[in-house]
């Protein structure tokens, strides 16, 4: 008798839950949601339900370059992609010491010359922008000279980063002229 008390208290409860949980498919819902401010202080304005703008951009956060067609030579990074891969091409024979491709920031570490064991050169480009023109890089370089055992700074001829940007824009133009004629 007990366990029949069981199954019919069981089955009252489990048919009062059904009843209760239908009562309440008849309620309207909203599907809007406030971004920010409470309903009362808009009196009902949907005005705050608006599409707000994105802190990273029109596109959002970018790796790969997003669903919108991107901007020639911006990629998925920060900065123009062809003074970006330029640049590395051009420094490839340096040890790298950091490289960020969305503030544009290459530094390469010491490189000593096996030709020139008692110098060394250190290079740090900056990629200005996502357009390819002639003032998108900056290129800065050090040198060291080997005196009584130890670094010390050296004077850097003029147009040494001056060439070295020229070399970057001439790469830079090559891979957008390949890149063009292989969208063709």
């Amino acid at each position: 008798m007990k366990r029949d008390n069981k199954i019919l208290i069981s089955t009252l409860l489990l048919a009062g839950a059904a009843i209760g949980l239908s009562s309440c498919s008849g309620i309207e819902t909203e599907a809007k949601y406030p971004s920010g401010l409470d309903r009362s202080q808009t009196g009902g304005d949907d005005s705050i339900y608006g599409k707000k703008e994105s802190i990273l951009g029109e596109d959002g956060f970018k790796i790969f370059g997003g669903k919108k067609k991107a901007r020639e030579g911006e990629g998925g990074i920060g900065v123009n992609s062809f003074l970006w891969r330029a640049t590395l091409d051009t420094v490839s024979f340096m040890p790298l010491s950091s490289a960020d491709p969305f503030g544009g920031v290459i530094l390469t570490d010491w490189y000593t010359d096996p030709n020139s064991p008692n110098e060394r050169v250190k290079i740090n480009a900056f990629i200005m922008g996502r357009e390819l023109k002639a003032d998108g890089i900056r290129v800065r370089t050090f040198r060291q000279e080997m005196k009584r055992g130890s670094w010390r700074d050296a004077a850097v001829a003029e147009e040494t980063s001056r060439k070295l940007e020229d070399t970057i824009l001439t790469r830079a133009r090559q891979l957008r002229i390949t890149h063009l004629a292989n969208e063709e």
